[in-house]
């Protein structure tokens, strides 16, 4: 298979815990020929959607930031490609935005995009929970300030957070008795300009953000609970939060059975949902994580469901 992978820059990865490394390592083991580019790299000329692209294979020496040699670059259209997998992190800015029309025109040339540019839009992180809201809690977007207040007043212990972002980036824990609310929600809103979201807190918290993995509708057997560290609310790997992988409950399961397949017709290949307690509070559709802590504490090959699941929607 002719695979092309569209990520950030290879040497910033950390080859230790990233997924799109483990998705890597697994294309590579099955003999794929594998090109890797960046976002900045896709451009439309005379009409054709083409990315320059640099073949990829791993290093003998597996060292940090020297763990991959990249060959000469090359100039491709999407359509030559057997298999396109975005894995650009957020932020969900207008640029990211546009680089999924661009993935868009490309499906409709013949490419073959995981996952598509139309589901990249319509699956926002942060709203497409309301999409579901079976399993959701008290939340509400706005950008106002008063909306936020009389939240605040109703739900007295809160969550907000931008609609862009990633890694816990940008979150806030807000209490009625805060001295530092009007800040707070001015910066996060930038004086009224931006919408973000207000969830009611979770004190199930302390147990764990879970990542459920669903790869092409099913869950993985088992998730990754991130605890947050002593003194913080949010329980992301990248703020210090410890990843424990646990069986999936039955409620867990639950969840996952009813919104895997809903989200996999939506051509949806690769999802993360975020659940704390009983309640989804993001549904992660950009490049999610936890394969590598998933595996390695629970002896699932995760790379290889999802390699697996790839070749299943190409052949189909």
């Amino acid at each position: 298979m002719r695979l092309l992978v569209i990520a950030d820059p290879l040497a910033g990865f950390k080859i230790h815990k990233d997924s799109t490394y483990v998705m890597l390592r697994e294309a590579a083991r099955r003999g794929y020929e594998i090109h890797t580019a960046l976002a900045d790299d896709l451009r439309v000329s005379r009409g054709h959607v083409e990315i320059t692209a640099q073949p990829f294979t791993f290093s003998a020496t597996q060292e940090y930031k020297h763990w991959f040699v990249s060959g000469e670059a090359v100039r491709a259209r999407l359509s030559e490609f057997d298999a396109v997998i975005m894995r650009k992190d957020p932020p969900f800015d207008q640029q990211y935005l546009y680089n999924t029309h661009l993935l868009s025109l490309a499906e409709t040339q013949g490419a073959r995009v995981f996952n598509p540019g139309q589901t990249l839009r319509d699956y926002n992180e942060k709203l497409a929970i309301l999409k579901h809201p079976e399993f959701t809690i008290d939340t509400l977007v706005t950008q106002r300030d008063d909306d936020l207040r009389a939240f605040l007043a109703d739900q007295h212990d809160i969550i907000l957070k931008p609609l862009d972002g990633m890694g816990g980036m940008g979150i806030f824990r807000l209490r009625r008795e805060d001295p530092n609310i009007g800040s707070i929600i001015e910066t996060l809103t930038d004086n009224g300009r931006r919408t973000i979201m207000a969830q009611r807190y979770l004190p199930a918290i302390k147990d764990g953000d879970k990542r459920i993995l669903l790869i092409d509708g099913k869950p993985v057997d088992w998730c990754l609970a991130r605890i947050p560290k002593e003194g913080e609310t949010r329980g992301n790997l990248a703020v210090g939060g410890t990843g424990v992988a646990r069986p999936l409950s039955g409620h867990d399961r639950e969840i996952a059975e009813a919104l895997g397949p809903k989200l996999a017709a939506q051509g949806l290949l690769l999802v993360g949902l975020d659940v704390i307690g009983k309640h989804v509070t993001e549904i992660n559709v950009t490049s999610p994580t936890c394969f590598r802590e998933i595996s390695d504490q629970s002896g699932i090959d995760v790379g290889a469901l999802f390699i697996d699941a790839l070749e299943r929607r190409v052949a189909g």
